[in-house]
């Protein structure tokens, strides 16, 4: 007989940043029973993109939770007082570093939350925050002592970008499983990028390192909201220029399934 699902509770919560900011997000954690002890589950930390929190976490987090993973999706903006897209984020995804290792720490204080059994997942900007997170530069940089991620799950993280942008150095990675999953018709890359990645990795990084590439599917294809088109300086390899935002259901579906089961068997190493 199938186990019943864990019923969780919804808490928004406030932590404060090495850099000095405070930032909010909804913590999703396992409902303990009055005097019964916490499960100690294995727990995500959700960043999102430059729209800020529009739904692509909610979308994955049903699932997280459904499969009994604590959720903490943070609001990176909000901290910042900037506005949503492309022309109000931050100047460098490195800055918004010290946020995603504030909520590691934060989930690490929660009693329903296993330490460590945290991990991180992210989507475009979020994305390029889960892959930075992994070296052991950035860990030494943000990482506060006795805490680590045990996984890093990128969603259409601008592949172009690593070891050519500014702050964007990919490598020697600490040693968590890396779970990269693209669109196959994203703006920000060409068909010859992802394959370009992985060959441009060295072997030790390399073996970390899975990479899904959903054919047909654009950037933001699991936002399943009208389609869109933005203007980012970031897409096409850097040139700039439109950015097609689609929903792609068959591919959000097992993009899903994937971040799931990629998890289950990072928690359970």
């Amino acid at each position: 007989m199938a186990a019943e699902p864990m019923a969780f509770r919804t808490s928004y919560v406030a932590f404060p940043t090495r850099d000095g900011l405070t930032v909010a997000g909804q913590l999703r954690v396992p409902l303990v029973e009055p005097g019964a002890a916490p499960p100690q589950v294995g727990a995500v930390v959700v960043c999102h993109g430059s729209d800020g929190v529009d739904g692509r976490g909610g979308f994955h987090i049903s699932a997280l939770n459904a499969a009994g993973i604590a959720t903490l999706e943070v609001d990176m903006w909000a901290a910042r007082g900037t506005v949503r897209g492309a022309a109000g984020r931050p100047s460098s995804v490195p800055s918004t570093l010290p946020d995603a290792f504030a909520a590691l720490a934060f989930l690490a204080r929660q009693p329903e939350v296993d330490p460590r059994r945290i991990a991180v997942a992210g989507f475009s900007w979020g994305g390029v925050v889960s892959l930075l997170s992994a070296t052991r530069a950035n860990v030494a940089a943000h990482a506060e002592p006795g805490t680590a991620f045990a996984a890093h799950a990128a969603f259409y993280p601008a592949l172009w970008s690593y070891n050519r942008a500014p702050g964007h150095d990919f490598a020697d990675l600490a040693g968590a499983p890396v779970l990269i999953q693209a669109g196959g018709a994203d703006a920000y890359d060409d068909p010859e990028v992802c394959a370009g990645f992985l060959a441009s990795l060295a072997p030790a990084d390399r073996a970390r390192v899975e990479l899904v590439v959903h054919e047909g599917a654009t950037h933001a294809f699991d936002r399943d909201l009208p389609a869109k088109v933005i203007t980012d300086p970031y897409a096409h390899k850097g040139k700039g220029g439109p950015v097609p935002f689609e929903f792609h259901p068959q591919a959000a579906a097992a993009a899903r399934a994937n971040l799931v089961a990629f998890l289950e068997r990072a928690f359970a190493g």
